[in-house]
């Protein structure tokens, strides 16, 4: 799988978010602090993971800062984008099944190396659920307007 991670600053968990995900086979793409040729802030680090993911050109993004808030408002603006804040395994779980998240937002300052391999084998167990009422929800986010 493709994904877009994005992080304003190379600390807490960033490079063992890195590690795991390579040790899980993922490609990686690497955006903001991560990447020295781009804009290390949260707010354009996360546009850029997410725009990915709203283009296809990723499957999934990660992005973090140090709350973790900061990245996930910023990928959720791009269309397309449910991102999702998640500081444990069954919120992580839960936010692909019922919100068919495609977005992981981490706080770099929350998650520590344990949590960030729970919560990550929660993101990557957990799939969409085709329950009506949940395929509903989500067709209904694209007839929000802002």
């Amino acid at each position: 799988m493709r994904i877009s991670v994005a992080a304003d600053e190379v600390t807490g968990v960033a490079e063992s978010l890195l590690t795991d995900l390579g040790r899980r086979g993922h490609e990686v793409v690497l955006h903001g602090a991560l990447n020295p040729e781009e804009r290390a802030d949260w707010a354009w680090a996360s546009e850029a993971a997410a725009r990915e993911v709203a283009s296809g050109e990723a499957d999934q993004g990660v992005v973090c800062c140090w709350t973790g808030t900061g990245a996930s408002i910023a990928a959720n603006k791009v269309s397309g984008v449910r991102a999702a804040l998640c500081q444990d395994a069954q919120t992580a779980r839960g936010a692909r099944r019922w919100n068919d998240a495609n977005v992981l937002a981490l706080s770099l300052r929350g998650t520590s190396e344990a949590l960030l391999t729970e919560i990550l084998d929660g993101w990557f167990e957990g799939a969409p659920s085709d329950e009506h009422d949940d395929v509903a929800n989500i067709r209904h986010l694209d007839e929000i307007a802002g």
